[in-house]
């Protein structure tokens, strides 16, 4: 079920599921040119859209609901729970498998909580596609890096729906049920959702918000890492369609 979600995700969404369109529509024009080159016009209109700065920063801001966790709610928390975002696999400079950038800026952030408040940490994080663990790099790294410390490496989880299966029982044994959920604010509203249905208490502690450059010419030019945002965004809304929808 978890290759499978990947395989649909990865025809409907852009760019992949855009290029099958524009392929789809170049096949449809040797019988029905104006359909064909209606279709092909339409999927290149949108995958340079998608590529405006300006639209992806939209996208990804509609998915960032909550602010920086306050003080007051720090202090409520029982736990921090840090969301895994891949690891940089086989990293030559490290000699191995280590956190990819999306999980250095959680682990920074819940290393940083930790030491406001003197919480507990729980990492969470499998092995997807082989190598090392996440929860293993993201442990690793809090301990070695930032000097902190984790009491819980949940290791076998592959997304984010078993992030939150396999970590809940880890937190209930210790009594835990309130905690600081730490991920990009992207990500938190499908997480939060997630976490709660496994009777958390869930206190949404986001990072790495989308910013936005000073230099006018960087906002109008299509570009690679705005449509890399823009395909984020639209996946994270799929998969928050889908979750409520097999609710």
């Amino acid at each position: 079920m978890f290759y499978l979600k990947k395989l649909l995700s990865a025809l409907v969404l852009p760019p992949f599921g855009l290029l099958l369109w524009a392929w789809f529509g170049l096949w449809l024009a040797r019988r029905h040119p104006r359909s064909g080159h209606a279709l092909v016009a339409c999927a290149l209109l949108i995958l340079t859209a998608l590529s405006l700065p300006p639209v992806a920063t939209a996208l990804m801001r509609s998915l960032e609901q909550s602010p920086p966790i306050p003080e007051r709610s720090l202090a409520r928390a029982q736990a921090i729970v840090i969301l895994g975002g891949g690891n940089y696999v086989g990293a030559p400079e490290y000699g191995g498998d280590t956190v990819s950038h999306a999980s250095l800026e959680r682990v920074r952030y819940g290393a940083d909580l930790q030491r406001r408040s003197g919480l507990p940490i729980l990492v969470t994080g499998g092995t997807p596609y082989g190598g090392r663990p996440e929860g293993e790099t993201m442990k690793e790294v809090i301990e070695r890096e930032f000097k902190g410390s984790v009491r819980w490496a949940e290791t076998a989880s592959r997304d984010t729906a078993e992030n939150a299966a396999f970590s809940a029982p880890l937190l209930k044994a210790d009594g835990i049920t309130r905690i600081a959920l730490v991920s990009h604010g992207w990500h938190l509203p499908r997480a939060t959702e997630l976490f709660e249905r496994e009777g958390m208490e869930v206190l949404a502690a986001p990072t790495g918000f989308t910013t936005t450059t000073h230099a006018l010419f960087a906002r109008a030019l299509p570009s690679a890492g705005a449509l890399e945002k823009s395909s984020q965004a639209l996946r994270e809304w799929l998969g928050i369609f889908v979750q409520r929808m097999i609710r």
